[in-house]
C-alpha cells in the first residue's frame, strides 16, 4: 500500500517550496512527515496554528495510494480542499450536501485514482456506498484530524470517531496519522487505545507559546474595560462570551459606544449568516467578532492580534484552544481573561444546576420519545418540534437540565437536535388534486400556498415564511398559524424553521438509554465539574506563572516562567519610581486617561502597581484629576 523507498530530505523541501511556497518546515513537521512516509503509526500533537494539515497533505504527493482524511467539520474540509486544488493537488470531500449524482462522480474519480486526498466525516465510515467504493481503491494513509474527539474525556467528544477502529481492522497494514492540538495525558492514552495505534511514533511540540501575553484581570466593569481596549487597538481580534444573548448585547453596546468594526457570531445564526460574518472577519483587518465558543475550530486567520475572554472558559483545554487563535503569524499578541469572584460563584451554581439526576435524565428521555409517539424499537422519519417549556411543565425538570440531556443525546448521535434557526419545511399528506375536499377555508389557503411555493405538489419543500408574505398577501404570523392548524389536522407535515426540533437517528432502545448511556452521561457530567474546578484554580492562583500552569496541565515538566503573563510581570519586573513616573507622564501627555485605560495602554505594568504610583503622583501634585476617574497632567 505504501512505497517504502527512503525519501530524500531535498525532495520534501522542494515539494514544500513548489506547492506551498515555504522554504523550510516548521517545528517537527519534517520528522512527522518522514515517520508517515516510513509507514509508521504516528501521533502528532501540535498547538493550534502549528501546521498539522501539512503533515498528511505533503506525504500524499509521495504515497502510492489515496490519503483518507477524517475530519469533524465540513467547513474545514471544504476550505482545505479548495486550498489544495488551488495548489494543483487533486483533492475532494464527500458530504451529505453533495447530491447523489455528485457523490457518484466523486466515487468514480476516486476509483480511477484521480485524487490524492479525500476528506470525509467519521459518520461516513458506516455508509454502505462509501464502504463499497473505498474497497476498490488503493489506500496509502488514514489521517485522523482533531483526534481528541475520540476521547470521552476530551472537550469535543464525537461518538462517530469510534467507527475508525472498525474501519482500520479492514486495513490492518494501513498506517494511521492522528493529529490534535490539545490533549491531556489521559486523552493521549485514550487516542492510542481507541485508534489501536501500533509501534507508535509520538511527536509532541511544547504547548508553550512564546509570543503570547497572558493577562488575567479581576474587575467588575468588564464592558468599559473592553471598550477602552478596542479604542486603543487597531488589530483584528476575538471576544469570547458565554451565551448568545451576551454576544448580541455586547456587540450592540460597543456599536452604540462608537466601535463600528465589530459584530457578533453564535450558533443561533443561519448557516448563510454565519458564513458571511466569518468570511468578512477572515478577510478584514482591524475587525472584532464577539462570539460564543461556536466560533473557532478549523478557523485559520494568522493575524489575530488579541483574544479577550469576557468570562472564563469551562476548561483549561477550551481556554488554551481559544487563546491559540491569536498570534499564529508569530507576532506578539495579547490574551486577556476578565473575571471576578461573584461570577465564579455564579458559574459554580450554573454547573450544579445542569447536573441531572438519573430520574431527571430518564424523564427527559422518556418524554422526548412519548411526545413524538415513538414506540420501543421504532425510528420515525422527519423532524419533530420540541419545546423545552412543555417538557419542563410535564416533567418538572429545569430547562438547563433538559438542554443538557438533549445535547448529550445529540452528541451521542441518538437524536439530531436543531437549536438554531433555519429553513422551514412542508410536505402535503394528500393528493393535491383532492384539496377542494378539505373544507372551504383550508382548500382556499392550500390553493394560494401551492401557487406561492414551487414543488409542494410532489415533494417536501424547504422555504422561509417571509418570502411567502408578498406572494400570498398575508402576514407572516398568519401563515405560520394556518400551517400549524393544517399540521394538527394531519393535512400537512409542517416544521417551523424558527422552532427547536429533533430528528431520531436510531431506533428507540430504552435499555441502552437507561443503562449504558446513563453511565456515560453521568461520567461526562462529573468530568465537566472536575475540569471547571481545575480552571477555577488556574484563574485564581497568584503564585505561579500562567504559562507554566498550562504546560503542567498538558504533562510538560521542568519548565521555566514565561516572563509575559500577569504573574511574571508582577513578580519579575523591578521598576523604579522614577521609571514609573516617566511612563505615566508619557501616557498622559497623549490624553487624559482613567485607571482602566492606563492599564490597557501600559499593558506590561500591573494595575495595582499603577494605582499606587498614581496615588503617589497625586499626593505630590505632579498629576491631577479631571473628575473622580480621569487622570491628567
Amino acid at each position: 500500500m505504501i512505497n517504502h523507498t527512503p525519501f530524500d530530505e531535498h525532495m520534501l523541501e522542494d515539494s514544500l517550496k513548489q506547492f506551498w511556497g515555504y522554504h523550510q518546515f516548521r517545528d517537527q513537521q519534517k520528522d512527522i512527515i518522514q515517520s508517515v512516509l516510513s509507514a509508521n503509526d504516528t501521533l502528532a500533537l501540535l498547538p493550534t496554528g502549528g501546521g498539522k494539515s501539512l503533515c498528511y497533505q505533503l506525504p500524499a504527493l509521495f504515497l502510492e495510494g489515496l490519503v483518507l482524511v477524517i475530519s469533524p467539520l465540513l467547513a474545514l474540509m471544504k476550505e482545505q480542499v479548495y486550498g489544495l486544488q488551488a495548489r494543483g493537488i487533486p483533492a475532494m470531500y464527500l458530504s451529505s450536501e453533495l447530491d447523489e449524482e455528485q457523490q457518484d462522480l466523486v466515487y468514480q474519480y476516486m476509483r480511477n485514482g484521480e485524487y490524492k486526498i479525500i476528506y470525509i466525516s467519521p459518520e461516513r465510515l458506516t455508509n454502505r456506498d462509501f464502504l463499497e467504493n473505498i474497497s476498490e481503491v488503493r489506500l496509502g494513509l488514514i489521517a485522523v484530524d482533531e483526534a481528541h474527539c475520540i476521547s470521552e474525556w476530551g472537550s469535543d467528544f464525537r461518538p462517530s470517531y469510534q467507527n475508525i477502529r472498525k474501519f482500520r481492522k479492514e486495513y490492518p497494514h494501513l498506517p494511521c496519522l492522528a493529529l490534535t492540538a490539545t490533549a491531556s495525558v489521559r486523552v493521549i492514552e485514550e487516542i492510542q487505545q481507541k485508534l489501536e495505534l501500533r509501534n507508535l511514533k509520538i511527536y509532541k511540540k511544547s504547548y508553550r507559546r512564546e509570543n503570547l501575553y497572558i493577562h488575567f484581570r479581576e474587575l467588575a466593569d468588564k464592558y468599559n474595560h473592553i471598550l477602552y481596549y478596542l479604542r486603543s487597538n487597531e488589530k483584528s481580534g476575538l471576544i469570547y462570551v458565554r451565551t448568545r444573548k451576551e454576544a448580541e448585547h455586547l456587540s450592540n453596546w460597543l456599536k452604540i459606544s462608537g466601535i463600528d468594526r465589530v459584530d457578533f457570531y453564535h450558533a443561533g445564526l443561519s448557516i448563510q449568516e454565519k458564513q458571511i460574518r466569518q468570511n468578512y472577519w477572515l478577510n478584514t483587518n482591524n475587525y472584532t467578532l464577539v462570539s460564543t465558543n461556536a466560533f473557532g475550530m478549523g478557523i485559520d486567520k494568522d493575524n489575530v492580534g488579541f483574544v479577550i475572554h469576557q468570562s472564563p472558559s469551562p476548561s483549561i483545554e477550551n481556554y488554551y484552544q481559544e487563546i491559540g487563535r491569536a498570534g499564529r503569524n508569530g507576532q506578539e499578541a495579547e490574551t486577556i481573561l476578565l473575571w471576578n469572584k461573584n461570577e465564579l460563584a455564579q458559574m459554580d451554581d450554573l454547573f450544579k444546576s445542569q447536573l441531572a439526576s438519573k430520574i431527571d435524565y430518564q424523564k427527559v428521555c422518556s418524554y422526548a420519545y412519548s411526545f413524538c409517539q415513538v414506540a420501543e424499537h421504532e425510528q420515525p422519519e422527519g423532524f419533530f418540534e420540541m419545546q423545552t417549556s412543555k417538557i419542563q411543565t410535564l416533567t418538572k425538570v429545569s430547562r438547563l437540565k433538559i438542554v443538557s440531556v438533549l445535547r448529550f443525546l445529540h452528541n451521542q448521535e441518538i437524536i439530531y437536535l436543531k437549536e438554531s434557526k433555519g429553513l422551514s419545511s412542508l410536505e402535503l399528506k394528500f393528493d393535491i388534486s383532492e384539496f377542494e375536499g378539505l373544507g372551504k377555508n383550508d382548500s382556499f389557503f392550500i390553493e394560494k400556498l401551492s401557487r406561492a411555493l414551487d414543488g409542494i405538489a410532489t415533494h417536501r419543500t424547504y422555504f422561509r415564511e417571509k418570502r411567502l408574505v408578498e406572494k400570498m398577501n398575508l402576514e407572516e404570523s398568519i401563515i405560520r398559524m394556518r400551517l400549524r392548524e393544517l399540521h394538527q389536522k394531519g393535512f400537512v407535515d409542517y416544521f417551523d424553521g424558527n422552532a427547536a426540533g429533533i430528528k431520531f437517528l436510531l431506533p428507540r432502545n430504552d435499555r441502552d438509554l437507561h443503562t449504558k448511556y446513563w453511565k456515560l452521561f453521568s461520567s461526562i457530567q462529573k468530568n465537566k465539574i472536575q475540569k471547571w474546578e481545575e480552571m477555577k484554580f488556574f484563574i485564581q492562583d497568584s503564585s505561579h506563572c500562567k504559562m507554566r500552569l498550562i504546560l503542567a496541565y498538558f504533562g510538560e515538566k521542568h519548565t521555566r516562567d514565561c516572563g509575559k503573563c500577569s504573574y511574571c510581570l508582577a513578580h519579575h519586573r523591578r521598576i523604579s519610581d522614577k521609571e514609573y513616573k516617566k511612563i505615566i507622564f508619557e501616557a498622559l501627555m497623549r490624553r487624559p486617561m482613567n485607571l482602566d485605560e492606563l492599564t490597557i495602554y501600559l499593558k506590561l505594568y500591573p494595575k495595582a502597581e499603577l494605582l499606587e504610583q498614581l496615588k503617589s503622583l497625586l499626593d505630590k501634585n505632579q498629576i491631577r484629576m479631571l473628575n473622580y476617574q480621569t487622570y491628567t497632567l
